[in-house]
Parts: structure tokens; sequence; C-alpha cells
């Protein structure tokens, strides 16, 4: 596999300055890093996008993660390494990149089940973290960036 072109973050670096602030201001909030961490690769393996894909579960191990719970991350609801507060995110994670697949995008279910884990500002934090890996994630499918090419 090739990539179609660079990565897009170095062929416009204020994109990479831009995105890195989104993501920076949402760190800065009560969003729990492994959260943001399982929301990054439920949102990729839903978006197919095999750069982070790759990237993200070796993120998350050098974070601590354990591999049961990066290799679960597909079947979270099936799985009982995931804690209410993860399961919320990881829901609104799926209704959040699939926008298009259902009438209701977010279904209220979906967002007041978020909103009784998260405050106001870590469920801001929550969409931005969700809204970022999925901007990531269409730089790189767009592009074909390969898997395993950048190292954290």
């Amino acid at each position: 596999m090739q990539s179609r072109m660079n990565n897009i973050v170095a062929v416009l670096p204020d994109v990479m300055a831009a995105m890195r602030a989104l993501q920076g201001a949402a760190q800065k909030t009560e969003l729990p890093e492994k959260t943001a961490h399982l929301v990054h690769l439920r949102a990729s393996q839903i978006n197919g996008c095999g750069f982070c894909v790759d990237l993200h579960p070796r993120i998350m191990k050098k974070a601590g993660e354990t591999d049961r719970r990066i290799l679960s991350v597909a079947a979270w609801r099936e799985a009982p390494f995931y804690t209410d507060a993860e399961r919320a995110a990881l829901a609104l994670t799926e209704a959040l990149t699939r926008i298009a697949d259902r009438e209701e995008p977010v279904p209220d279910a979906i967002w007041n089940e978020a909103a009784r884990h998260y405050d106001e500002k870590a469920l801001a934090a929550l969409v931005v973290e969700i809204a970022a890996i999925n901007v990531w994630n269409r730089f790189n499918v767009a592009t074909r960036q390969v898997a395993g090419e950048w190292t954290p």
C-alpha cells in the first residue's frame, strides 16, 4: 500500500497546529484520558482508518491500557471491561461517527446517558474528541496514509 500524498498536516502545518489546539482544549477538562483513547480507537474502527486503528492501540498501550480492553473495543457492548461512563462515551462516539445512519443522529437516550456521567465541560470535551478523531480519520482515509508509519 502506498499513500496518495504526504500527510495533510505535513503539507499544511497550520492544520496540525489547529488540530493540536482543538484537542488541547479538550484535554484541559476532567474527561479521562483513557476515555478519549477508547473514543479514538472506536471511531477509527468504524471509519476504517487503518492508520489510526494501528496507531491508537500503541498509544493506549504506552499509556498503560490493557490488551483486553484494547482488543475488545469493537465489541464493547458484549465485553465486561468498560465502566458505565466509558460505555456512554462509546455509544455517543458511534452515534456522532454515524450521523447519517439514522433519522435522529444522536438520540436523547444516548445523549442523556453521556450527560449522566460527564459534567458539561467533560461532555463538551468528549464531543470535541469525537469530532477531532473523525477529522483525523478523514484526512488519513482520503490520502491513504499507511498504517505503521508513525511511532508514538
